[in-house]
């Protein structure tokens, strides 16, 4: 019994807070489903689910084997010496007697050389060679026991579904990250080459004699620096490209197909927040889960009570050969047996396990409350993220806008010599970062979109 609550309370209580969403696909990326779909089928998190569901099954095909006839094969052969023996002297008690008798009768009518017993209690050169078969009519721990395993074998299979739902999530937010890197790779390039264009101007201007060698060795600096900046970015789309390989179990090195219109076209929320909250309720595979664990710990209530109250009935026999040495003439025997165990005291134990599974079953309709509670928490929480990003890529936009325009006219000007370098790397810097901006608000939507999805437990 203590078994079965401590699986109830694994299943049940030990939800993992960071395995509380559920991530569906996005549907807009047939690169990106296929890529969940690998991940699905590879991930060794997941077959981890699956064999624990396998090891949980076999537990209920344990459970089931119980409603079957027990047929045993048992021989035991014994040999003994020395030891407590059986002694009575029955030769010295009859054969006087026997003998008087023959002569009164004057007959032989009557033995007179009956030995004494002399026997070892330990039975030597004896065997027992028997078929045993048992059989349990009514048994409440097999029937509420076989009950149990089966909705444990639901909440596993559960448990599996969130995993997946955690791992599509997953998988997507890794592709964006790694697309996102992409993107800040083409900005940095596209960085230096206003860089390069700049440092061949400025050395034309210094050849000519219009500028002083300081603009040349600025526009060098500026450079280098966005060079750092490209081997930070070639290190982080390296990570995410190894990071997302090792998600679909794949050699971390595999080249990643690109989507590219994602980024073109964004999902658009028009969804209402207490119609969101309602389908996370009803879809919620951590619901379902909990819920296993829930009926299983009301199940081990029942056992209890049944225990404390209904008896149990089995059958039983026995059919083999017993005797000394293995001769099997005139050895063979047949017994069958019917019984009933009923515990009638046995100092408020039961009364105590009753009480125990009603607690267990008690916390768990706690948890599953607070649950429920957590989902619809979660739920907003994805629902505003949401909307501020898709403030936030509108605030980008047009930031990114107004800092390229502003670039395109200083550009004009300092190739005019009507703009100072400085402030011709001072919007050239403004742009990239507002490009970096942008570029990072976009995939910021596409993951919020995505956790969203997971909240809600979009199928």
């Amino acid at each position: 019994m203590k078994h079965l609550l401590r699986r109830i309370r694994f299943l049940g209580l030990l939800l993992p807070l960071t395995a509380i969403g559920q991530p569906t696909p996005t549907g807009k990326s047939v690169i990106l489903d296929g890529y969940i779909r690998d991940g699905l089928a590879n991930n060794l998190s997941l077959r981890q689910e699956s064999l624990e569901i396998s090891r949980v099954t076999e537990s209920l095909n344990q459970a089931k084997s119980l409603f079957y006839p027990r047929v045993a094969f048992n021989p035991t052969y014994s040999i003994a010496a020395g030891g407590r023996r059986l002694q009575f002297p029955v030769g010295d008690m009859l054969n006087p007697v026997y003998k008087t008798l023959n002569q009164l009768t004057g007959a032989d009518n009557f033995p007179t050389n009956i030995a004494n017993v002399n026997e070892l209690l330990a039975p030597n050169n004896f065997h027992d060679t028997k078929i045993s078969v048992n059989y349990a009519i009514f048994n409440t721990d097999i029937q509420y026991n076989y009950l149990i395993q089966k909705q444990l074998v639901s909440a596993q299979e559960a448990r599996k579904r969130v995993v997946e739902n955690e791992l599509r999530y997953t998988i997507a937010t890794a592709y964006y990250q790694y697309l996102q890197t992409l993107d800040a790779i083409r900005i940095y390039a596209n960085s230096r080459s206003v860089l390069n264009e700049l440092s061949r101007l400025n050395e034309k201007l210094v050849s000519n004699n219009v500028a002083t060698r300081e603009v040349l060795t600025s526009a060098r600096y500026e450079i280098s620096k966005v060079d750092q900046q490209l081997a930070v970015a070639e290190k982080n789309r390296a990570t995410a490209q190894a990071y997302f390989n090792f998600l679909l179990n794949r050699d971390l090195t595999t080249s990643i197909d690109v989507d590219s219109s994602l980024t073109r076209i964004l999902p658009e929320s028009k969804e209402n927040l207490p119609d969101l909250q309602q389908t996370a309720l009803h879809g919620r595979q951590e619901l379902a889960q909990l819920g296993g664990s829930l009926q299983a710990a009301q199940t081990a209530v029942r056992l209890n009570e049944a225990n404390a109250t209904i008896p149990n009935v089995y059958i039983g026999g026995n059919t083999g050969f017993q005797g000394f040495g293995y001769t099997f003439q005139n050895q063979a025997y047949v017994v069958a047996q019917i019984g009933l165990q009923w515990d009638l005291f046995r100092g408020y134990e039961k009364r105590s396990k009753i009480q125990q599974a009603k607690i267990q079953a008690d916390a768990l309709q706690t948890r599953l409350t607070e649950i429920q509670r957590q989902i619809q928490l979660q739920v907003v929480q994805a629902y505003y993220d949401l909307n501020a990003a898709n403030e936030s890529l509108t605030a980008t936009q047009s930031g990114m806008t107004n800092a390229d325009q502003t670039f395109r006219v200083i550009d004009s000007k300092y190739r005019n010599g009507q703009a100072l370098l400085i402030e011709f790397l001072r919007y050239q810097n403004d742009r990239l970062t507002a490009q970096l901006q942008h570029s990072v608000a976009r995939m910021d939507v596409l993951i919020k979109r995505a956790a969203l999805d997971r909240a809600v437990a979009v199928p």
